[in-house]
This record gives structure tokens, sequence and C-alpha cells, in this order.
């Protein structure tokens, strides 16, 4: 009970680099990673919250993701409070609607470019003056949407992030974690989840160090919830 970890990846990312992230700081613990692979299109949140009930049915999970798959997590906790043993919230981006959140902003450019360029050409543009690991990391995972990227990014920027009120109300341990220098995913925002979740710690890192190390990212989030009072096997905790 309480020892595989599901974790979702972000918006037009994918289970490559979640794996990258997190399979080798949950193995440290003892829990075992399912890096949810994503669907494609208007299928994405609800793929991905069918993955997290999928894996809930023999007993409480640990729940996590980056980005939206953060979002996306504490979602699925809200609504089954008694299938989460714990939340990894890698780079949460902002509460309720979208807006004029800087990766909500960025998820809808994206979508216009790919429908007016393709999807090579508005990679390309995507990826101008990024550093070379996070333009391989979005290359892959944006060829590998196909023609459901643009619906994609639409989808995932207009999907709504929990309230910080909402977040109030889950107890389970939770591991929250940013990039102190990431504009897309502030870290002003994670510190939001962190004081509005109930039982939550944060980590930091930075691109810097997510680029020499993906894992870096992985263990932020894996000792913040630690920290918070996570343990691999434990029971779920009334409050």
């Amino acid at each position: 009970m309480g020892d595989i970890a599901v974790l979702i990846p972000g918006t037009a990312s994918d289970e490559v680099f979640v794996a990258s992230v997190f399979a080798g700081p949950l193995a440290s613990v003892g829990l075992d990673l399912v890096a949810v692979a994503p669907k494609s299109g208007d299928d994405l949140v609800s793929g991905h919250l069918a993955a997290l009930d999928a894996a809930a049915r023999e007993g409480p999970i640990v729940a996590g993701g980056i980005s939206l798959g953060a979002h996306l997590a504490a979602e699925w906790a809200l609504a089954n409070p008694d299938r989460c043993a714990g939340l990894l919230l890698a780079m949460p981006a902002w509460h309720g609607a979208g807006g004029e959140a800087p990766a909500a902003v960025a998820a809808r450019a994206g979508a216009v470019a790919v429908d007016a360029l393709g999807t090579e050409e508005a990679l390309a543009a995507a990826t101008v003056g990024t550093a070379p690991w996070l333009a391989a990391e979005l290359s892959r995972a944006w060829r590998r949407q196909g023609t459901g990227l643009a619906a994609s990014l639409r989808t995932a920027a207009d999907h709504q992030a929990p309230s910080g009120a909402a977040l109030g109300g889950l107890r389970m341990p939770a591991g929250v974690a940013a990039c102190v220098d990431d504009p897309v995913h502030p870290l002003a925002a994670a510190r939001s989840w962190t004081r509005a979740l109930g039982k939550a710690e944060l980590g930091t890192t930075s691109l810097a160090a997510l680029g020499r190390d993906r894992e870096s990212l992985g263990r932020a989030t894996v000792l913040a919830w630690l920290r918070a009072g996570g343990r691999p096997g434990a029971p779920l905790l009334d409050k």
C-alpha cells in the first residue's frame, strides 16, 4: 500500500522525461515509478486522470507529476482522498484558471504557432535561445504528440488547476518543488501551493542544475515529501 508512485508529465511533455527525473529518487526511497505516457489532443486530461484511477484499483498510490501533471495529480487526490497516500508536485504553475500565468500563455502561443506553421517550424521558433537539453526534450515530446499537439497545448492551458482553498482540504503528505530560475513555472506559484496544502514542504533546484542532472528535480520533490511526513508503504493518515 502506497509503494507505487504514479507520475504524470507536463504539457506536451512525456513519460521519458518523467522517468529521467523521478525513477532514481523514487527507487532510493523504495517507491516503484509508473510514468504515464500522455494521450494526445482533447483526451490529454481525461487520459491522465484515468491512468491514476487504474493504478489505484488495488490500493492507495502516491500521485504526482510535473507542471500540468502536478495540477492533475492534486485534482485527482481531491476526488479520491482515500486512494492517495501522498503527492509529488513538481513545478505547479497556477491556481484556478490559467489566465495570464506564464505557462498558460506559453501553451496557447505554442498552439497558435503549431496551427499556423506546423510542428517543425513552431518547434524551431519555440527552441530559439533555449538550452540544448531543453530543446532536445521539447523536440522529442512535441513530435510524439503528432497531429494532436495544438489541441494538447490548448487543453492544458484551458484546464483549471485546483484553487488554494481546495488544496487546503488535502491532508496527505505533499512534496512541492520548483526551479528558482524558471520564469514559466515561477517559484512564487510553488510557494503558494505549499502554503495552501494541508501538509506540504517545498524543495528547490534550478534549471541549470536540471540541465546537468535531471534527477535534481526529482530529489527536491521527494525530499520535500519526506519532510512533510511521507514514507513508502505507510498507511493513509486520517488527519
